[in-house]
C-alpha cells in the first residue's frame, strides 16, 4: 500500500494527494511533522515533507513522486503521451516552483506565520517576483487548464502552488501580484473538481 506522509497545510503535499485523487489511487496518509528527529530524517534526509511509504521503500521529493505514480499507475495518465509535450508539462511545473514558489516562499514568515523579514529580502522577492510572474504568463496557457485543453500534472502544481503566491504577495505588498491573469478565474475552475474539493 502506497502510503503519503506529510501534512495537509504544506501545498507539496497536496500537490501530491491531489495526483493521487485524481488518479483514483489507493493510499494512506500518515499525519508527520517536520520536526528533524532522527525517525524522519531517516525517511528524509532533508527532514521534510511530503514522502512516500511504499512498502519497506521511500521516495522523497515531490516531483519524483509524481514521476513515480505517472509511471506506476497507468490509469487517468496526467501526462501527454508525445515526450516533447510530457517535458513542457514538467517545465511548466519546474517553472512555478523554482521561479514562482521558491522565490514567493521567502515571504511566507512574516505574510502567514507572524514573523519578520528585512525590507531588503522584500524589495529583492518583489523584483524577482515581478520578472518571473511576467515570464509565466507567456508559458501558462490557462485555456481552461494551465498547460492547455486537458488536465495535468501541471494543474495538480498550480492549484496549490498559484493561491500562496497570491495570498502572500497580497499580504506583504498590498496587491496579489498575479492578479493580471486569469488565476482566479483558473483556481474557481479547479474548485469545482471533486478532487480539489
Amino acid at each position: 500500500m502506497l502510503t503519503l506522509c506529510g501534512f495537509a497545510a504544506s501545498n507539496y503535499y497536496n500537490k501530491v494527494k491531489l495526483a493521487l485523487l485524481e488518479k483514483d489511487i489507493p493510499f494512506q496518509e500518515k499525519l508527520v511533522w517536520v520536526d528533524r528527529s532522527p525517525a524522519l530524517l531517516e525517511k528524509s534526509p532533508l527532514g521534510k515533507v511530503p514522502f512516500f511509504e511504499i512498502g519497506d521503500k521511500v521516495l522523497f521529493e515531490s516531483q519524483v513522486m509524481l514521476d513515480y505514480v505517472e509511471a506506476a499507475y497507468l490509469q487517468k495518465p496526467l501526462l501527454p503521451t508525445d515526450p516533447f509535450e510530457a517535458a513542457r508539462i514538467r517545465e511548466l511545473i519546474q517553472y512555478m516552483e523554482l521561479h514562482l514558489e521558491l522565490v514567493v516562499r521567502e515571504l511566507y514568515p512574516e505574510a502567514f506565520f507572524g514573523g519578520k523579514i528585512s525590507d531588503e529580502t522584500k524589495t529583492r522577492v518583489q523584483k524577482l517576483l515581478k520578472r518571473n510572474i511576467a515570464a509565466f504568463g507567456r508559458i501558462a496557457a490557462f485555456s481552461p487548464y494551465i498547460a492547455g485543453e486537458q488536465f495535468t500534472m501541471a494543474d495538480c502544481a498550480a492549484t496549490v502552488h498559484l493561491p500562496m503566491i497570491g495570498m502572500a504577495t497580497k499580504a506583504i505588498y498590498g496587491e496579489d501580484m498575479m492578479a493580471d491573469y486569469p488565476v482566479r478565474d483558473y483556481l474557481a475552475l479547479m474548485g469545482e473538481r471533486p478532487t480539489v474539493k
